[in-house]
């Protein structure tokens, strides 16, 4: 693996859309006692379901500590999940990751964004990030990926959607807080994306779900099913704490055009709930100083938009709740081409994120023909 000190942009690689094909997906073996109840047995078990669940349809690599790595493999019983031993800090390989990037001509490479576990000491989630700062250039050198690493530039893979056209969808709550890049102005930040990623349109939403704890992921909110047309999380219900941002969504995404000038087709997809974490599922996590705290009265930031797209297929959360049905229904309808596979996603919501979250896509590194 050779660190690079050029640009994507420059060296003519970008980000693909998630429904490019994928050569596999990586996952992070969930075990902190202060984020997982139950020394992450339940999230465990939710993770190896999410794991199997993808390896219907493609490769998935599961990253696992050297304590959990028997017990892992043991759970993870499929000839096409691999394991391999890493240290981490917490099972989020969406943000923690590499975003892989392609050129057409057969070249595969990796972002290594700078990471600091959702805001550093200024309203992060966890005081030690050292090791999952390290996981991006971890996972490039087993894949034998070179790298370009943003030190000092901060970003979540879950902070951003594409289209592979151009155009990316991120939230100023996220990307223009304080706590990621406060030295950067918005025209500074679009700047580094544009040269990171090959995008040439940045979509700013205002803000993304409520109580979302990653500062309002867009991928928890709004994403792209195809170039032209995104999926929005949406309420009718003004007492829902999200009427008003599902509100100024729509008024920036009716309004938008993407990098080809096209309007923007908005679908929308129901919000579930209200979710809560129980008296039981919060006393079984371990509190520590300087993680986040669990409590029944918080309202749980569940989305059916925090899904996965596989080769062939959508890995979509379920949670037991009455829209479950119309979310299956929503998504086979926008993706008739894939077999819509819900898993429950409540274990994983209660760590703070969902399938989308916990998962990096690894694109194949195609040759583009012409003529």
């Amino acid at each position: 693996m050779t660190t690079l000190t050029t640009t994507p942009r420059a060296d003519d690689f970008h980000m693909p859309a998630e429904w490019a094909p994928h050569s596999q997906t990586w996952m992070v073996w969930p075990q902190r006692p202060d984020n997982w109840r139950s020394q992450a047995t339940p999230a465990q078990a939710a993770f190896k379901a999410v794991a199997k669940a993808i390896a219907r349809f493609e490769p998935v690599t599961v990253c696992v500590t050297a304590e959990h790595f028997l017990t892992a493999r043991a759970q993870l019983d499929d000839p096409r999940i691999r394991v391999v031993e890493m240290s981490t800090d917490d099972a989020w390989v969406r943000d923690t990751g590499p975003t892989f990037l392609i050129n057409g001509k057969g070249g595969l490479r990796g972002v290594d964004w700078t990471f600091n576990a959702w805001g550093g000491f200024d309203g992060g989630l966890y005081s030690e990030w050292q090791r999952d700062d390290e996981v991006a250039q971890k996972i490039l050198e087993i894949e034998r990926c070179d790298r370009y690493r943003t030190e000092g530039f901060v970003l979540e893979g879950g902070s951003i959607h594409v289209d592979g056209e151009g155009t990316l969808i991120t939230t100023e709550e996220c990307l223009l807080n304080r706590n990621r890049n406060p030295h950067l102005s918005r025209e500074d930040i679009a700047a580094v994306l544009a040269d990171y990623l090959a995008i040439d349109k940045v979509i700013w939403l205002p803000h993304g779900l409520f109580n979302d704890e990653t500062d309002g992921h867009v991928d928890n909110f709004c994403c792209f099913v195809r170039p032209g047309e995104v999926l929005l999380a949406w309420t009718d219900d003004r007492n829902n704490p999200n009427y008003e941002r599902c509100q100024a969504a729509m008024q920036v995404l009716e309004a938008a055009t993407d990098a080809w000038d096209r309007q923007l087709i908005v679908h929308k997809m129901p919000i579930p709930g209200p979710l809560h974490a129980t008296e039981e599922e919060c006393a079984g996590v371990v509190p520590l100083v300087g993680s986040q705290p669990r409590d029944p009265s918080i309202r749980l930031a569940g989305s059916y938009v925090n899904f996965l797209i596989v080769n062939g297929g959508i890995i979509a959360p379920s949670f037991d709740d009455p829209l479950d049905a119309e979310a299956e229904a929503i998504l086979t309808r926008l993706f008739p081409q894939h077999q819509v596979v819900m898993v429950p996603g409540r274990e994983i919501l209660l760590g703070g994120g969902n399938i989308h979250c916990i998962t990096q896509q690894q694109p194949i590194a195609t040759l583009t023909h012409k003529g």
